[in-house]
């Protein structure tokens, strides 16, 4: 079913061809020297409105059948009907449909031969050159310029709904990166925050469990582990509750939020877990901004956690540096450096994030004397 606005251009165009008939046939109506043919001048007239009917189609086919038919017209001596007003509307087409090149290349040939034709039949060149061909030349040049300003406007109407598109576009793109963005940072913490405190239950479990196993059974310290298990699942489900806070409202609060200011509460829980944690050079509280301070103890956190779950170590340090406006974070171990280079998860990957979004380094791997390592180097934004 055609759209309104392609029966608006069916009656638009419908208009300009009866404008064009009516003048055309005024003029041979006009004509009073019976040179020719009046029916047939009619029938010339009714042609060039039809033309109009498919000017948006075929503007330069329209165009140059309205120049033929306008040379036609001389040629075989019918009623006189201009040159300019005939010709007008299809001149206006063709520069209204982006041929401005076709439309005044055309007139000017038209232009030309029209007048070399009268001149060489002994028309005045005074009258011809002096009025007529300026009259002529105005109203061709009125016409295609009309009709390229339609077309500019067009155009430029049509470059503002691809500019909108485009902006549309990208704002879908921004908000679909933020959201994968968003979803990544709640992937990291909850890994960081409550995997840490699963790691612990993990290993107290299993402590307990073999002193269960034992013969006899060694109740009093399974009771000790499973009192371990009872804190590391409180600890790890206020974490959950706290990222699930900060997901839902504005501010979390300060109760779990990511600081050095809980290290030791992090240390603590890795000592009873029977690993030995040396600590050394915590910065001071408010020595480093939020960002920095959030991503140092999330790098601790988690090189702790990989200590705890992979590399069945006896002894970790964790050793704070400060150099040319940095913060170094060192953190090592004495375990099993291929276990913990090997695991998989997606911890070291979200370190690395970390670390990246407050435009710091950081490389993890084996020691050549034995264990892991892992060092960041944190932009504190001030020298020593």
């Amino acid at each position: 079913m055609p759209s309104q606005t392609a029966r608006q251009d069916v009656v638009v165009d419908a208009l300009f061809g009866f404008a064009v008939f009516a003048v055309v046939a005024i003029a041979v109506g006009a004509d009073v020297s019976d040179r020719g043919d009046l029916p047939l001048g009619y029938a010339l007239a009714g042609v060039l409105g039809a033309l109009m009917l498919v000017r948006r189609r075929w503007p330069v086919t329209v165009l140059l059948a309205t120049s033929v038919l306008i040379v036609v017209n001389y040629v075989i001596d019918l009623p006189t009907i201009g040159l300019a007003v005939p010709a007008a509307a299809a001149l206006y087409s063709a520069a209204e449909r982006g041929r401005p090149y076709w439309a005044v290349g055309t007139a000017a040939a038209l232009v030309l031969v029209s007048t070399a034709g009268r001149l060489g039949e002994g028309q005045d060149p005074g009258y011809l050159l002096g009025y007529e061909l300026a009259s002529t030349v105005a109203i061709m040049g009125a016409a295609i310029a009309l009709g390229n300003v339609q077309w500019q406007r067009a155009r430029a109407e049509r470059q503002r709904a691809r500019i909108a598109l485009l902006d549309g576009q990208a704002r879908e793109a921004e908000a679909a990166e933020l959201m994968a963005l968003e979803r990544t940072r709640i992937a990291r913490d909850l890994h960081d925050a409550v995997g840490h405190h699963l790691s612990v239950v993990a290993l107290h479990a299993a402590v307990a469990a073999e002193a269960l196993d034992d013969a006899p059974a060694d109740v009093a310290a399974a009771r000790t582990e499973l009192t371990h298990v009872t804190q590391a699942s409180r600890a790890g489900l206020s974490e959950l509750r706290a990222t699930v806070r900060a997901l839902r409202d504005a501010d979390p609060g300060e109760e779990r939020v990511a600081s050095l200011a809980h290290l030791d509460e992090l240390v603590d829980s890795v000592r009873t877990a029977g690993v030995r944690v040396g600590v050394e050079g915590v910065p001071g509280a408010g020595e480093l901004s939020g960002m920095v301070d959030a991503t140092a103890y999330r790098i601790v956190q988690e090189a702790l956690t990989n200590t705890l779950r992979h590399a069945h170590a006896g002894r970790a340090d964790v050793v704070f540096h400060r150099v040319d406006g940095e913060l170094e974070v060192m953190v090592t171990d004495d375990g099993s450096a291929t276990a913990t280079a090997g695991s998989s998860g997606s911890g070291l990957a979200g370190m690395r994030e970390r670390v990246r979004l407050v435009g710091g380094s950081v490389e993890a791997g084996p020691r050549p004397e034995g264990g892991f390592a892992v060092r960041a180097r944190l932009p504190t934004g001030g020298g020593r």
